[in-house]
């Protein structure tokens, strides 16, 4: 009997052979086709057989010969024809593949109907369990019969976490990858395995960010390591060190987004994938050249009961028409889509990522690869970066459903509607734990065409649940829209994810040397109604809504940002990003608070032509913090916005018609893979002064069915640790924690791990070491640009950080009112803010209209409170 999803009871299943398809496809039985059958449903399930006739009595077996016997009464239908496929596990031996064959006929469609506890699994099951002598703890398992490679390892329906750990070696950069402090690497048992791994962000309390961009996270496998000399794979190497630089723009590359190379005082953050790192219970390592799969357990697991899965096909769906022949009128309802991996990071060409998952590729990829005009034998158009995969992709698709599905434990991005694809749905699914991007809609590559048939229009992307991704590939969007027509992305919750929420659009990096955005065929987007938050838990330099490039011809047919309720950002950005470029964008009738550091913003000068205008751009009618005046700026307008004090005082109607509409907020409740400790926390910061340091940490987004509770904080130093514990609610608020109690002139290294219902998470990367003791006694310095934007009862009250921040980092700031009122102010935007010097915004409300009002606005550090930046207001009348 099958169990449910996550449970720890092993389920049988039963191994689809896509293979056998074809054969029975000309002799199975007889019965099963022609015209006359057009008008029976068919039924597949794991206990069937493909000699079978596909009534609900005699159901076939496998996906395959469903297909065709769908093919045969294709041509035929007089009504829709459902593919009723019964709970279980169908285990696919290779992706279901479907064509214009497979498409609805006569005015009818094709629906394969699932009944929600429905998988289409691309994995194989891990047994055989045994202790390793002389590793207490240690199990390992032989690779099952086609698993050659994977990046994923689940236990019960959790992702778990593949071996990792600092260098043990410090290294020195060379042009081919770098000179180690000593042959540790070399000794390892499988060094061309090793991947280095580059985090991004800002950089923060003794944090080295070594990405490509604070939006990045790329990722170079090792080619060699023979003594000291470590030797980086190609093409990613000089994928991602290579970058082509403007001759007369020093730093800046041709790809115009983030910096040039990994070498320019940047370093691996850690390494991933070797056996030696193997420390951790959770942790897991596959073995290839032995083929052995190893797992250190966690507490209460036992693996000769347990569900262990490790993902083998790249592919579970590929729906794939052409432009003279689209699949169309076809619907995928009540479907799990679970166990797909992404294998391409794992070869040469690893992962030197740009922004949301697109990446360079190919042996010359750093000198051409989308440079287009900007270098000789560029290819075009610009920013045609390779994309993602995704787990389940349609292409060339007209009126095709996904309805009421799951998309979790997948290993690339989630879902493909690129290129072609038209009139078509993805509505009321859930997705969640997935490396990369959760749904692709259409691409980059062709800005412009001559023909209808590539376009990607009319697709609507609605009233699905979007959480705890991406897991592997941190700069992963849960939504990414790239050149395309009247698509709308409305109804969606997306919350608790690493990085932007929604980004639309691309090409506008060229303004940033003064040059147009690549034109484009995109008009008549809109991102409405969408409940965000809690989002850009752990990379900067986004948005709730992204976009960039220019979305119209005019504010007419511009894209639209209206009706969403964003909020609870952690990371450095803004609540809805106008990016480089960014075009004919409306941005009206939104709820926006709890950014860091703007609501809306930026402009940008329009390099379409020499005017110096700005991007046309409306910001209309929004409740948010921000609190600008109206204004025409260039092009750029400013209007009707009002000051949210609270979040309570938001329209009531824009709250609740934001996010699920009613019929779908079961998906908020619907429990996704299996129940365990949540994943540990990532890029622990600290700094130390006498008998105690501060931590601060990018807090976790995947919880494993049960929200975080608490955070305990590890400092481990001269032979002894000492923690603390500190409350999600209270981490929330103010951003970091302090652990006393420490010995002066101790080196202490930091730890986090996350607490909820079902144990605590296997602690973090270690941070950088710090040395508790005496500090001399400097203050912060005076927050600049201090300045009130009042309305008739609050000011929106805006400031930069001190350009001096005193011997200690800037915990938060205190605000004096001259009525009276001292208001304290803390949060990861006053941590996250300081290096870059960004603004700082918070609303004081209770004013009296007509009123000067005088305010102070003064940093605090573990120092004390520095000098205070003193201004005055007039309120407006009521």
């Amino acid at each position: 009997m099958l169990t449910k999803w996550g449970s720890t009871r092993r389920r049988t299943v039963v191994t689809v052979l896509l293979s056998a398809g074809a054969l029975l496809a000309t002799t199975g039985p007889a019965a099963a086709a022609g015209p006359d059958a057009a008008g029976r449903d068919l039924y597949v399930s794991p206990g069937g057989s493909d000699w079978a006739s596909g009534t609900a009595g005699h159901p076939v077996r496998t996906l395959d010969r469903a297909r065709d016997l769908v093919r045969q009464r294709a041509p035929h239908l007089t009504r829709d024809l459902t593919v009723h496929l019964a709970p279980g596990v169908f285990r696919l031996a290779a992706p279901l593949q479907l064509d214009a064959r497979d498409s609805g006929g006569n005015g009818h469609r094709v629906i394969w109907q699932g009944s929600g506890d429905t998988e289409l699994n691309g994995g194989v099951q891990v047994t055989g369990w045994r202790p390793v002598p002389g590793r207490p703890g240690l199990f390992a398992a032989p690779a099952p019969a086609g698993l050659d490679n994977t990046r994923q390892l689940y236990v019960d329906g959790v992702r778990e976490q593949r071996a990792r750990g600092p260098l043990p070696v410090t290294v020195t950069a060379t042009a081919t990858g770098y000179t180690a402090s000593a042959d540790t690497l070399a000794r390892w048992r499988n060094p061309k395995d090793i991947e280095f791994v580059y985090t991004s962000g800002e950089a923060l309390w003794n944090v080295q960010r070594d990405g490509l961009g604070q939006w990045t996270e790329p990722r170079c496998p090792l080619a060699a390591a023979e003594g000291t000399t470590i030797t980086m794979a190609n093409p990613c190497w000089d994928n991602s060190t290579k970058r082509v630089l403007f001759p007369d723009i020093p730093g800046r590359s041709v790809n115009m987004v983030g910096p040039a190379d990994l070498t320019n005082g940047r370093h691996p953050s850690y390494a991933e994938n070797a056996f030696e790192l193997l420390d951790t219970p959770g942790e897991w390592y596959l073995d290839r050249s032995a083929r052995v799969v190893y797992y250190l357990p966690k507490p209460g697991q036992d693996l000769r009961r347990a569900d262990v899965e490790m993902p083998v096909l790249e592919k579970l769906l590929d729906a794939k028409g052409t432009a003279a022949a689209p699949i169309h009128d076809i619907a995928f309802r009540g479907l799990r889509y679970s166990y797909a991996t992404w294998l391409t990071p794992s070869s040469s060409e690893g992962f030197s990522e740009i922004q949301a998952g697109y990446t360079i590729t190919g042996a010359n990829g750093w000198a051409v690869q989308g440079l287009c005009q900007f270098v000789a034998g560029g290819t075009c158009p610009y920013a045609s970066w390779t994309r993602e995969p995704a787990n389940v992709s349609v292409s060339h698709g007209r009126r095709v459903e996904f309805a009421d599905s799951v998309f979790a434990h997948l290993g690339g991005a989630g879902l493909d509607l690129i290129e072609g694809t038209k009139e078509s749905q993805v509505r009321g699914d859930v997705f969640t734990d997935i490396s990369g991007n959760g749904v692709q809609v259409g691409g980059v590559d062709k800005p412009v065409t001559d023909t209808d048939a590539d376009v990607v229009r009319d697709v609507q992307v609605t009233d699905n649940h979007l959480y705890g991704l991406p897991r592997e590939f941190h700069g992963g969007v849960p939504i990414v829209n790239g050149y395309t027509v009247q698509n709308t992305i409305s109804h969606n919750q997306i919350d608790h994810v690493g990085y932007s929420a929604i980004s639309v659009g691309w090409g506008g990096w060229p303004d940033k040397i003064k040059r147009p955005a690549t034109p484009n065929l995109s008009h008549d987007n809109t991102v409405s109604d969408n409940l965000i938050f809690d989002y850009m838990q752990m990379l900067d330099d986004g948005g709730g809504v992204y976009t960039q490039g220019i979305t119209g011809t005019s504010l007419d047919d511009g894209e639209k940002v209206t009706g969403n309720v964003i909020h609870g950002q952690w990371g450095l950005g803004k609540s809805v990003y106008t990016d480089n470029g960014n075009t004919y964008e409306t941005i009206r009738g939104n709820v926006l608070y709890g950014a860091a550091y703007f609501n809306v913003g930026t402009v940008h000068v329009d390099y379409r032509d020499d005017l110096g205008n700005n991007d046309p751009t409306l910001i209309e009618g929004n409740y948010w913090e921000q609190g600008d005046r109206d204004k025409v700026d260039k092009g750029a307008i400013t209007r009707g916005n009002q000051i949210l004090a609270r979040p309570a005082d938001a329209p009531p109607a824009i709250v609740a018609n934001a996010g699920l509409e009613p019929a779908y907020r079961k998906l908020l409740t619907r429990p996704v893979g299996g129940c365990g400790p949540a994943e540990a926390p990532s890029r622990v910061g600290t700094f130390a002064v006498a008998g105690k340091l501060y931590a601060t940490w990018n807090p976790t987004f995947a919880f494993n069915n049960a929200p975080v509770t608490a955070y305990v904080v590890t400092a481990s130093g001269g032979g002894r640790t000492q923690s603390a514990t500190i409350t999600a609610a209270d981490f929330a608020k103010r951003a970091y924690a302090e652990v006393p109690g420490l010995t002066d002139g101790t080196p202490y290294t930091v730890t986090v791990a996350a607490r909820n219902a079902f144990g605590t998470s296997e602690p973090s990367l270690p941070s950088a070491p710090v040395t508790p003791g005496l500090k001399p006694v400097a203050l912060p310095g005076v927050p600049t640009s201090a300045r009130a934007l009042p309305s008739a009862t609050a000011a929106s009250i805006r400031w930069n950080p001190p350009a001096a921040a005193g011997d200690t980092p800037v915990l938060g700031y205190v605000i004096t009112v001259s009525d009276g009122r001292t208001i304290p102010v803390q949060g990861r935007d006053a941590l996250v803010t300081q290096p870059t010097v960004k603004g700082m915004t918070r609303v004081i409300d209770g004013l009296g209209p007509a009123t000067a009002y005088t305010f102070t606005v003064a940093a605090v550090s573990a120092t004390g409170t520095g000098p205070a930046a003193t201004f005055t207001t007039t309120t407006a009348a009521a």
